[in-house]
């Protein structure tokens, strides 16, 4: 009786395993550094690596671009992305829209999510440098 169940358990196991993973989203974290400028004009560049759970990964590059009344320099040295309704890695490149008010010195801590259509990413870093305004722009990776 008991290999009768277990049988039956295997065979409805695999009969929904395929249905599961083409509707699933598949988990995506990124582990970047950026650093950059603003005076006006807000622009910063950095590197990271995206891994899926489904086992890929890839090497990004990445731009902040933006403006609005914003002044400072910075740099993010140990940020992290956890990426959201991603059913491909292909969607995780793009620019995800970005708005943020912010102020700080020395040595400072910021947490914001950015979205692109269905995807959004989440991001959080340390880092140091000096800042003050407001700014709307792009968060690019490629």
């Amino acid at each position: 009786m008991k290999k009768h169940v277990l049988g039956m358990v295997m065979v409805l196991a695999a009969l929904a395993l395929p249905t599961m993973a083409s509707a699933g989203e598949i988990s995506c974290k990124m582990k970047f550094g950026v650093s950059g400028w603003s005076a006006f004009y807000q622009t910063a560049e950095g590197s990271g690596t995206v891994t899926c759970n489904n086992g890929q990964s890839m090497k990004v590059h990445i731009r902040v671009k933006g403006g609005g009344l914003t002044f400072g320099k910075s740099k993010i040295t140990n940020g992290e992305g956890k990426f959201s309704g991603v059913n491909n890695m292909s969607e995780i490149k793009g620019h995800y829209a970005n708005a943020q008010a912010h102020a700080g010195a020395q040595k400072s801590a910021d947490a914001q999510v950015l979205t692109k259509g269905n995807v959004s990413l989440a991001l959080s870093g340390t880092g140091e440098g000096w800042n003050l305004g407001v700014a709307f722009g792009a968060f690019i990776i490629e």
